[in-house]
């Protein structure tokens, strides 16, 4: 019996050790976890989706909003005075355009939801006085846009990234295209020659071996990161702080995706604790890689829609990011998980090979979309052959689906093949030698000019991708979007926040842009929108949005 008891009292402490030790490691990689998210509210999704979920809604009385931040009596007259001026000419040269962007709106969701955020919510009622945006054009020449009230504007769009070499390039890829591919017509599931050829070019500039066809950047993605759980036998995948990966909900943590993504790691970018996760959890199938994200790490793209002060912040180290990157390649191949680079956007932008020529990096999986289209809608996962397999030899139901009705369309095709052809031509050569340092000089050029001018604003880019900063607080910088449309600048739903180049841009058209801007803010400054009284700063301006918030949120509360 007391050989039995000490049997039992053995293995009960042997149980309990075991347990304590699993415990121990749970609650260790729990810690280490912690320590790799981002202090900011980004970098807790769960959390800013319970906080939004919060967040009232309030509107500014046109009393309030023109003297938000303590301006003077004076300069709350001249601003009131330029609001109507604003709406005023708005309406005189835009009628047709503004007139077609309400009739959509009143049945377009997407269309609706852009116009809502093109302003801070606190300022919807008051821009809904008058002060609106179109969202029609009718043609495009060079690089410029032309509305159906025939203005034309400097397009800074980018077309979210398609736009790489100039609309007029992409107009010939979609004509030429058709013509390739005529004879075939919109059949789907068997392939047009022209395949063939894509797929020699693009496994070249990717240096992959081989290839998948998808309609979307979005879905590109998807498949990149199904691939990768369906090889690695793991579910986790890791995104960095503010990256964007297209709208799939594992890929979109937190506010703006309606489910949570539980097998989602939100991990802080460049970040030592961060390393430590992936060199110690077992769990994580990829790593995915937007590359840029360099220009603002673990932020989240800026909006216009969100501008209720000047700390914009934007900076792009491209040693420091080669550095991380080059990290981040020796741990995934250490501990066999798939670094994915996310090039959707910035494909074919840095250098004819993207960022893995750009920052001499080397992904496992690499996703291209937008631009490689050739105006058409394409993404594209290429990755190394371990990666890419859907299926198990010697196991026929062991597969990875995927499949889409439109995959490989022929006029895609068409248009990718004219895109890819086009890409060996002298001129689109010659706009990609010395593609970085002609933008950083252009830049530094603008931004030369505006501080010559005396106004408080300034542009960062990584490359031909720049973003408007603020350098005095205000609460007005949601305006100089429209500002600038009046000096003929096109610039996307986000506003200033973020500025796509077209390549082909030539010397004496981007000074004309810088001429453009220089003459929006001193008007914006004239009419008094950057007044200061020298305290204020941006603490002081977010103490303030605190306070109203808790007061709409509290309104009555104990009454």
């Amino acid at each position: 019996m007391n050989e039995s008891f000490g049997f039992n009292t053995a293995a009960l402490v042997a149980v309990g050790s075991a347990a304590l030790f699993v415990a121990f490691r749970k609650a260790q990689a729990r810690i280490n976890l912690s320590f790799a998210k981002h202090r900011s509210l980004a970098g807790h999704p769960r959390m800013a989706r319970r906080i939004s979920a919060l967040l009232p809604s309030y509107n500014y009385d046109e009393d309030q909003a023109f003297a938000v931040d303590g301006a003077p009596p004076e300069v709350v007259a001249k601003r009131r005075a330029a609001f109507g001026s604003l709406i005023a000419r708005a309406q005189a040269r835009y009628p047709k355009t503004l007139q077609a962007s309400a009739l959509a709106a009143e049945s377009l969701s997407d269309l609706q939801f852009v116009s809502a955020y093109r302003v801070p919510f606190q300022f919807r009622k008051l821009a809904a006085q008058g002060l609106k945006v179109g969202s029609f054009v009718q043609s495009t020449a060079g690089v410029t846009v032309t509305d159906l009230d025939g203005n034309v504007f400097y397009d800074l769009t980018g077309s979210y990234g398609v736009n790489l070499f100039g609309n007029d390039f992409y107009k010939q890829c979609m004509a030429e295209g058709a013509e390739l591919v005529k004879d075939l017509g919109p059949v789907l599931g068997a392939y047009h020659p022209v395949m063939l050829d894509n797929l020699q070019r693009i496994k070249a500039i990717s240096g992959m071996e081989e290839v998948s066809f998808h309609m979307s950047g979005t879905e590109a993605v998807m498949q990149a990161v199904r691939l990768a759980r369906y090889h690695s036998g793991r579910n986790k995948l890791v995104r960095f702080c503010g990256s964007y990966h297209g709208w799939w909900g594992d890929v979109q943590p937190g506010i703006g995706n309606p489910i949570h993504a539980r097998d989602t790691l939100n991990l802080t970018e460049m970040g030592a604790a961060t390393l430590n996760v992936l060199r110690t959890r077992k769990d994580i199938a990829c790593v995915l890689i937007n590359p840029l994200q360099a220009l603002h790490p673990n932020a989240a793209a800026p909006s216009d829609g969100a501008l209720l002060d000047s700390s914009r912040k934007a900076h792009f180290d491209r040693t420091a990011y080669t550095a991380w990157l080059q990290e981040l390649r020796k741990i995934c191949t250490d501990r066999g998980i798939a670094l994915i680079f996310d090039e959707v956007f910035l494909g074919f932008r840095l250098a004819k090979g993207g960022a893995q020529e750009y920052f001499g990096v080397r992904a496992d999986l690499v996703t291209y979309g937008k631009t490689l289209g050739g105006g058409f809608p394409i993404g594209v996962v290429c990755g190394k052959r371990a990666w890419m397999r859907r299926f198990r030899e010697g196991s026929p139901a062991d597969i990875c689906f995927a499949r889409g009705t439109f995959n490989s369309h022929p006029y895609v095709m068409g248009a990718m093949n004219v895109f890819l052809n086009r890409l060996e031509d002298a001129d689109i050569a010659a706009l990609y030698a010395n593609v970085d340092q002609t933008w950083i000089s252009r830049a530094d050029l603008m931004n030369a000019r505006l501080q010559a001018a005396g106004v408080p604003v300034q542009v960062a880019g990584m490359s031909s991708v720049w973003t408007v900063l603020y350098t005095q607080p205000a609460s007005f910088n949601w305006l100089f979007q429209h500002y600038l449309r009046f000096e003929g600048v096109a610039l996307s739903w986000v506003g200033s926040a973020r500025i796509i180049w077209s390549l082909n841009f030539s010397d004496a058209e981007f000074e004309q842009v810088v001429q453009c801007f220089e003459r929006a803010a001193r008007a914006m400054q004239a009419d008094g929108w950057w007044w200061t009284d020298g305290v204020r700063t941006n603490k002081t301006i977010k103490r303030r949005l605190l306070h109203e918030m808790l007061a709409a949120k509290f309104k009555g509360v104990g009454q």
